[in-house]
């Protein structure tokens, strides 16, 4: 049995493996845990395994931070986590920790076409280097490369790089925020967490009204990223409509400086929970132009593949397959 785990600040995803064969694992048991509720990972692992009443031989856990020494502290989440620890006291044989991206990254080579939509064929080359980002909770990028005999995952917290705005709108934007956090990376604005940052620039700077029906509806709920981006999508709110606007074309601005930082010719990839939930909205040509806009670049800028990865499993097959190679060394 494998253990593979997808954790993040808003959901802790933990399923149990027979087997991996490339993509196609065989899936016994999946929970979805809601990971503010519970103090650490490993009282997720306590319950999820005493449901179960399986014992796995190996484990492997894509967390969305930093990981250094088999160890982490979750971004957004106040968990801090140890392999070692995990092992002991739960008895598996081995367990890694990767990032999360790391884990996406891994399962990318391996996903069917039913599992992705193409928002931009492109000119895809065989064996180019590809990067992943995925917006969730935080915003999450990595990339892989080509080794000679397969792709290998790299790790990269690239979502923090600092915030580039393209107009004198994004730079009003950057005004606003800068005394909020000093540092204001794309993590700040192009993430479920931080997505309200951009309404609430919109309100403030008398740009568009609040309407008090939706006035009402944020104050009721905890998390106003989903009242917000889903009032967006269905044009019920100008407001909601300029922040999601505004959020798509920022996002197209992270992703093109990492196309031009890592050339991905293979293709890029986009994870996370968010863009399978805009995916209309990231049709529109706007997205794709703001993916280009690199002035001489522009045109090898659009060559690059562009997909969305529609399987929210795909942090899971990930860790799964990493979780495999341990089991070879």
């Amino acid at each position: 049995m494998i253990l593979a785990g997808d954790i993040g600040g808003t959901k802790t995803v933990l399923a149990l493996f027979s087997e991996v064969e490339g993509i196609a694992g065989g899936v016994v048991h999946e929970t979805r845990y809601p990971s503010k509720e519970y103090d650490s990972l490993e009282s997720v692992i306590d319950e999820f395994l005493g449901k179960v009443g399986l014992v796995p031989s190996v484990a492997c856990f894509g967390v969305a931070g930093p990981v250094d020494n088999q160890t982490s502290q979750i971004t957004n989440l106040p968990w801090q986590i140890s392999a070692g620890s995990i092992a002991e006291r739960f008895n598996i044989g081995r367990v890694t920790l990767i990032n999360d991206l790391e884990s996406i990254a891994t399962a990318v080579p391996h996903l069917g076409s039913e599992q992705l939509y193409t928002l931009n064929p492109g000119v895809a080359k065989s064996l180019g280097n590809i990067a992943v980002v995925a917006p969730g909770t935080g915003l999450g990028t990595a990339f892989l490369v080509w080794t000679g005999t397969r792709y290998k995952a790299l790790a990269s917290e690239g979502g923090h790089t600092s915030f580039a705005p393209r107009t004198a709108q994004e730079i009003d934007l950057l005004n606003y925020l800068q005394p909020r956090y000093r540092h204001v990376s794309f993590e700040r604005i192009c993430s479920g967490s931080h997505l309200p940052n951009i309404y609430e620039f919109l309100r403030d700077s008398g740009s568009y009204e609040e309407p008090d029906w939706l006035y009402t509806e944020l104050e009721q709920v905890q998390d106003r990223t989903p009242v917000i981006v889903q009032a967006g999508m269905e044009q019920k709110a100008e407001i909601c409509t300029a922040t999601l606007n505004m959020f798509v074309n920022i996002l197209g601005t992270a992703i093109s400086n990492m196309a031009i930082t890592i050339l991905p010719r293979g293709g890029i990839y986009l994870g996370g929970g968010i863009p399978p939930r805009i995916l209309p909205r990231l049709k529109q040509p706007d997205f794709l132009e703001a993916v280009a806009h690199k002035g001489r670049f522009h045109d090898l800028s659009l060559k690059m593949p562009v997909h969305v990865i529609l399987t929210p499993r795909a942090p899971l097959y990930g860790a799964a397959m990493s979780a495999m190679e341990t089991m070879d060394t």
